[in-house]
């Protein structure tokens, strides 16, 4: 499956209980042979629908997957024939519903923007790190800092489609500011309520869109000033509507969800 692009398998090994698990090198071959960006499987769950664990296509298990929750949510919405769902995570509890054909919404919760939080090596200010890098002459600056159940820095930057993503992505990604690594956004506003936004998530590199990472985009960008509290989000792949509630503080991710087909795996 993909939202706005960005590619899973989802494996549903509910009644299987203890008879699935996936090894690192499992998931990278499996990342390699059918190109996705996160493995999603779906387990047996007493207090939601289901309980979710993901893993990186470099085969690392992380906490949180914005477009992987719609996804999964839509499977169980289809499944159980119902217009909402709550999925358990690593990362906490995320309720999604349908939003209209082929559209999820998910409620993905407070964004947590403490420096511990995010986290970072030392204390300091997350609405603009003092942090700086540069690769090829093209120097990136001052990003804001989220943590959407798994951690971001959002640079925001004057032309995003020319920018060396990739490089500049693996650079900060592995910078010891952020001691679990970091998914590397580059945020370009078009207006208050419009960003273009290309990701570079940790253990999966460049993708065509990064649930969290519009989140995080939109939570950094009216932080400082940049935007309203909703905006459309334009990744490569695709658009996401992002809202950050005043009422609650709760980040909410819309957008399409596709089938791509299906697979056979053995493990």
């Amino acid at each position: 499956m993909n939202g706005a692009g960005n590619a899973f398998l989802l494996a549903d090994a509910r009644g299987r209980a203890g008879l699935v698990n996936f090894s690192a090198d499992q998931v990278r071959e499996w990342a390699l042979q059918h190109r996705f960006d996160q493995l999603l499987l779906l387990e047996d769950s007493q207090t939601t629908t289901a309980f979710m664990r993901i893993w990186n296509a470099d085969g690392d298990e992380v906490g949180a997957c914005g477009n992987g929750t719609r996804a999964a949510a839509l499977e169980l919405m289809r499944a159980g024939n119902r217009a909402d769902v709550t999925i358990g995570t690593v990362g906490g509890l995320l309720k999604a519903r349908m939003a209209g054909e082929m559209l999820v919404s998910v409620d993905m919760g407070e964004p947590r923007l403490n420096w511990q939080n995010i986290p970072l090596a030392r204390e300091m200010d997350t609405v603009e790190l003092p942090f700086s890098t540069e690769i090829d002459g093209v120097r990136i600056e001052r990003p804001g800092a989220v943590n959407m159940g798994n951690p971001h820095a959002v640079f925001f930057v004057h032309d995003v489609e020319n920018l060396p993503v990739a490089k500049l992505g693996r650079e900060v990604e592995l910078d010891p500011m952020f001691p679990e690594r970091v998914n590397a956004g580059f945020a370009q506003i078009y207006d208050p309520n419009h960003i273009r936004l290309r990701v570079w998530e940790r253990g999966a590199g460049l993708t065509a869109a990064c649930g969290t990472g519009a989140c995080a985009a939109l939570v950094a960008a009216h932080r400082r000033g940049l935007t309203e509290r909703h905006a459309s989000v334009l990744a490569d792949g695709g658009e996401l509507l992002v809202e950050w509630r005043e009422s609650d503080n709760h980040a909410i991710l819309t957008g399409p969800v596709e089938d791509d087909g299906e697979v056979d795996i053995t493990f």
